[in-house]
């Protein structure tokens, strides 16, 4: 027994210093299915891994895969950089061309996917990152990490300068445009110049981009089974990047609409122009707030109303 215990423990030195020497090198470490078993599924554990299933060669055409990763990247190095760094948590890969029959032992059909492999015992359903919900942000992956390994990760980011460059360039123009126009700035009072800019807020903040931008979603789903793509979430609780945009659209063609039917309301033209302004108008807003109910239906299940589209 004596003997059994010791080359469990030898087993287990001998686990850990080969991560640690993978990850001195790189703060993921790729696996395949062989590496897997071994390290992640097999006893014995004294260390939680984090595996990241995803599809990241080009054929794949899995776009999303590489947003996550660049996310997954920021996290692991934030981790392996941090002075709390220790062998308690590794961050691990596994793309789909490299351990397919990993895939198919976890019956696992879609990518990406987070997962986190407690030290004793099998992963339980919250060990599967709501990614769907949540969103792949390396802040919200670190939360999850604390919650199911009591291991706090600050997120370090690289220095990104390109919105303090871009801010520049927009102040430049601005600036450069009120000088040479500095004789004529009339411009500056014509309301509907301003009117559209506030549409535009409008729109932007209405369609749920704040919330794309806090959360990081997707910008869509695809079923690797069949191949389709879905650009709405059928959640209440979350959206694709794809769905605040056709919300905007929606929102700005029936924003059309009733302003065409305010201009053939209070405009002094010929009748018959104003009539067809005034049907124009109504037949925006009938279809598309018709199929902005659609969508508001098939994300609230069991709401009961609808127009003209179902």
């Amino acid at each position: 027994m004596e003997l059994l215990h010791e080359e469990k423990l030898n087993l287990l030195a001998e686990k850990v210093e080969q991560l640690m020497e993978w990850s001195s090198r790189r703060s993921v470490i790729r696996m395949n299915g062989d590496k897997f078993r071994r390290f992640v599924k097999a006893p014995p554990r004294n260390y939680s891994v984090v595996v990241m299933f995803t599809a990241l060669q080009p054929q794949r055409q899995c776009s999303v895969c590489r947003q996550a990763n660049e996310e997954y990247q920021v996290l692991a190095n934030s981790w392996r950089y941090s002075s709390a760094f220790s062998n308690k948590l590794f961050f691990t890969i596994v793309d789909y061309d490299e351990g397919a029959d990993v895939f198919q032992q976890l019956n696992m059909n879609s990518a990406p996917t987070f997962m986190h492999f407690p030290p004793k015992g099998k992963p339980k359903r919250a060990d599967t990152f709501d990614l769907q919900r949540i969103g792949f942000a390396a802040e919200q992956l670190a939360k999850w990490i604390a919650d199911r390994t009591d291991v706090h990760i600050r997120v370090f980011r690289p220095p990104n300068y390109s919105g303090t460059i871009a801010l520049a360039l927009l102040v430049s123009l601005v600036g450069g445009l009120l000088y040479l126009r500095r004789n004529n700035l009339e411009f500056i009072y014509n309301k509907t110049g301003w009117a559209m800019a506030a549409l535009c807020v409008v729109f932007a903040m209405t369609s749920g981009q704040m919330w794309n931008h806090i959360r990081g979603p997707p910008y869509a789903h695809k079923n690797p089974q069949n191949g389709q793509v879905s650009y709405i979430h059928g959640s209440s609780q979350a959206q694709f990047v794809a769905e605040s945009h056709i919300i905007l659209l929606l929102n700005a063609a029936i924003t059309m609409g009733m302003v065409l039917l305010n201009e053939a309301a209070t405009s002094k033209g010929d009748v018959g122009k104003r009539r067809i302004i005034c049907v124009v108008g109504l037949g925006l807003v009938v279809f598309f707030f018709s199929f902005l109910l659609s969508i508001f239906r098939s994300k609230y299940h069991g709401y009961p109303y609808s127009f003209l589209i179902k």
